[in-house]
């Protein structure tokens, strides 16, 4: 299985949690992205793929890191 995965970073939740920053334009774009990594690279061509998003906010001085398997698929 490949896994694409966008990680994102809030220094601070005002504009909302990290996780919420992957928008349909960013999914857009990282789907996009992964048609051109796998067209380029034929071995893959059969291997089953996921998008993941990985965020990371902060937490009483402490990351707090959510990991969100399969967040969206390619529909």
């Amino acid at each position: 299985m490949l896994v694409f995965v966008e990680v994102k970073y809030r220094r601070q939740g005002r504009h909302g949690e990290a996780a919420e920053q992957v928008t349909a334009r960013k999914r857009e774009k990282l789907v996009n992205s992964a048609l051109v990594f796998l067209s380029s690279r034929s071995q893959y061509a059969n291997f089953p793929c996921r998008f993941d998003v990985v965020a990371i906010s902060p937490n009483n001085g402490e990351a707090t890191v959510n990991w969100i398997a399969n967040a969206f698929d390619t529909n």
